[in-house]
Formats: C-alpha cells, structure tokens, sequence
C-alpha cells in the first residue's frame, strides 16, 4: 500500500509538471484564465439614460473576462457586443488582443435580460442601456486582481460601438458613472451615429477611434461622417477610418465575402435630434421619435472584409501599444 501511495504521489507530481510546461508553452493567444462576472445594472429607457433617472428595473448581466497571460497585472478591452449578442467576431478579437498581453472582458447585455437579439426589433432595449452597463463594469473590473485599473479600453460593434462611442460624453459620465475611470481609448466599430444629443462634442480627453465601411446600408456611414467633423472643429482627439466596397460587421469571418441580406433585420435611417433633455425628435416628423416612424428600413446587408478586419486589427493594436505603454 505504502509503494502504491508512493507511485499516486509521484505520478501527480509528473501531471503537475506536465501541466505546467504545457502552460508555459501555451500560444500568447490562449487566455490563461476565464471568469463570468456578474455586473450589477439597471434596465431604463433611453429617456430615463439622458435624464439621470435611476428608477428603472435593477438588472443583473454578466460578462466573460479572459486574462491574457502575464505575471503582473494586464491591461483590458472591454468588448460591447452588436444587435446579434455575443457572437463569433467577440473570439476573434479577444485571441487578436491576447497576443498581445491584453485581457479582454466580453460584456452580455442581453442574456440577463431575456433578450436573445435585437436585430429584427431594436425597441427590446433601449440604445443608450449599453452605456450604463459598460460604466457598471468599470469598477468591478478595475478592483479585479488580475487586471490594471489604470489601463482598460473599451471596444464596440454596431450597437455597441454606438455605447462605445457616446460613453465618451461628459454628461453621461457625470449622471452616470460615479467610479471616475475613464477608459484610456474607446474604439467603434461601424457604430450608429444619426442622433445629435446635447453636449456630444464634450467628450472625454483619450482617443476615440471610428472603423466604418463605406457600403454600409445597416448602420450609414454619413452621421458618422458629420459626426467625426463636429468631433475634430471641438478639438477632440478622434480619427475616423473609411474603408471602400466594405460592408456592415466586415470583422465577421464567419460572413462571406460578397454581401447578404439580413432577413427582416431593422435598420433605421431617421435623422434624430434630442431638442430637450430627454426628447428624441425625428427631424423628418418633428415628433417624438419611435420605432414606428417611417425612416426606419429592413433587410440591409453585411459581409466579411479580410482587409479591413487586417487594417482594423493593425490600427487598434498601434493605438493600445501606446496607450497602455507596451512593448
């Protein structure tokens, strides 16, 4: 018995070292460790977001944090999901970051909330709740062990990059994230940006960077356009890249390469304006807007671009190297 418990012992040992070795050989792009995170929220209308109203239903999301592999602290992206909720572009670029030594946080805002997607109804949750939930997740993040407080960015698709990119405000962040962390750089990927709200050219001091495609009929390049400008005249630090022939959710290797349709998908192509704090006008009705209003279309496309997911993954990864001082 007592050579048995000798063998036991010595095989684990084996196993341990194995498993060791095996995890110093393990590629840069593995995460070293996963966690679900649950995020305190609250779910409100885009009217009760630009009010400051906390009334709303208090919510709890999660998120999946991956930590890169590193022996000290790493900095972060959170990642804020599309109409389609978690899917396969969030995998890609949490493997492209861990490459780099950079964690990434996955953010869910909708399973917590019953929603399975918002592509063929957006009116399921309101568009600025993202916001909320991202500055929900920035304490909790920032207190997490295995990561710096001091270097989380912030990552959004379609939706999200419009969560993304207005998280900058601020306004929001005075009503709305009492933590004071500031991400160090918040990067949109074909957001939507057809809605003026007050005070949206003071933004927060680190970069905002916009990735779009020129062919986009989901989400349209001009407000984004229009927006970048107003953005640059206020001295923003904001840049802007087009890239031609290039389709909605272009960082989809999952997409072929020549556009589909996206059956019954919802776009919307109002022009909004928010004319009184909380007031969402359609300028083409002068009413209230809703998502009954004629602007709004269905069946736009999408499609995978090789080179501007290349050109996209470049940029962000000069851009992060700089802002988290890496090697």
């Amino acid at each position: 018995m007592k050579k048995l418990a000798i063998g036991i012992v010595a095989a684990l040992a084996i196993t341990t070292a194995q498993l060791v070795a095996l995890g110093n050989n393990l590629p840069k792009d593995i995460a070293e460790r996963v966690e679900a995170i649950p995020i305190q929220t609250l779910t409100i209308s885009d009217e009760q977001f630009l009010n400051g109203d906390a009334s709303g239903r208090p919510t709890t999301i999660a998120g999946v944090l991956r930590v890169a592999q590193s022996s000290e602290r790493s900095p972060l992206v959170i990642l804020i999901h599309g109409s389609g909720g978690f899917e396969v572009n969030a995998g890609v670029w949490t493997r492209q970051f861990a490459s780099l030594g950079i964690s990434t946080f996955a953010l869910d805002s909708f399973s917590g909330r019953g929603i399975a997607s918002t592509v063929t109804d957006q009116s399921q949750l309101g568009r600025l709740n993202m916001i909320l939930d991202l500055y929900r997740s920035l304490p909790v993040l920032a207190a997490h062990p295995w990561i710096d407080p001091n270097r989380i960015a912030v990552m959004g698709f379609s939706r999200g990059g419009q969560a993304a990119l207005y998280a900058t405000l601020k306004r929001f962040q005075k009503m709305w994230n009492p933590s004071g962390i500031d991400p160090a750089a918040y990067i949109a990927l074909y957001p939507q940006c057809n809605t003026t709200y007050i005070g949206d050219t003071e933004v927060t001091g680190h970069p905002i960077r916009i990735f779009h495609g020129i062919s986009d009929d989901y989400v349209e390049i001009a407000p984004c356009r229009a927006y970048f400008e107003r953005l640059k005249q206020a001295g923003s630090d904001v840049q802007m890249t087009e890239y031609p022939d290039t389709w909605h959710a272009f960082d989809y290797p999952s997409l072929p390469s020549t556009p589909i349709v996206v059956e019954n998908g919802q776009t919307t192509h109002c022009v909004l304006i928010e004319e009184a704090a909380g007031t969402i006008i359609n300028t083409g009705t002068n009413k209230p807007f809703t998502y009954a209003d004629d602007c709004l279309g269905r069946n736009p496309h999408v499609a995978y671009s090789a080179k501007a997911t290349a050109a996209t993954e470049a940029a962000v990864g000069i851009l992060l190297k700089k802002v988290f001082e890496l090697n």
